[in-house]
């Protein structure tokens, strides 16, 4: 089988991370409409995450947000989304990249979406390292999920292609 160039895998990922883009966009414009809420999961030590220190210490990998009732200023840019929620009680603003994200989930209408992280282009637009990571972790037969203790199974878009 000839080699991926167009590299379809990363164009999917970037596609779905547009979807999320693209919904959080109309919310912070005009708030969630009906019954709709999300959970969105990230990589808190993704470049370009923030979140303050006692945040980090408590979700040292993953952490999972829930945009539903109580969450302020959502703002939106191509690269990432800044939302306000209180953690016990304390305010707390955090800024997260859409290559950060891990998960997406509408529970209201069971609709959800998972990323690979090493697909997500870079910040400065390069993905041949992310790229060279995913290579180097399906070479060695590694999931996405492999060494995580979430229970979740993550199944990356080359598990479709055609093996040569």
């Amino acid at each position: 089988m000839a080699e991926d160039h167009m590299r379809y895998d990363i164009l999917a990922q970037e596609a779905l991370r547009g979807v999320v883009r693209k919904v959080l966009a109309e919310v912070s414009r005009t708030g969630l409409p009906g019954e709709h809420h999300f959970f969105i999961s990230f990589a808190t030590r993704a470049p370009g995450v923030r979140l303050s220190e006692k945040l980090l210490t408590q979700y040292d990998k993953e952490m999972t947000i829930v945009l539903q009732n109580q969450y302020w200023d959502l703002k939106v840019n191509e690269t990432g989304f800044e939302v306000g929620l209180s953690f016990d009680g304390i305010p707390e603003t955090l800024g997260i990249p859409f290559a950060a994200i891990k998960g997406f989930f509408d529970p209201s209408v069971q609709f959800g979406l998972q990323f690979d992280p090493t697909t997500a282009p870079r910040e400065d637009g390069s993905e041949e390292e992310a790229a060279d990571a995913k290579a180097e972790r399906t070479e060695k037969g590694e999931t996405a999920a492999d060494g995580e203790q979430s229970g979740e199974k993550v199944v990356s878009l080359d598990a479709f292609r055609k093996k040569p």
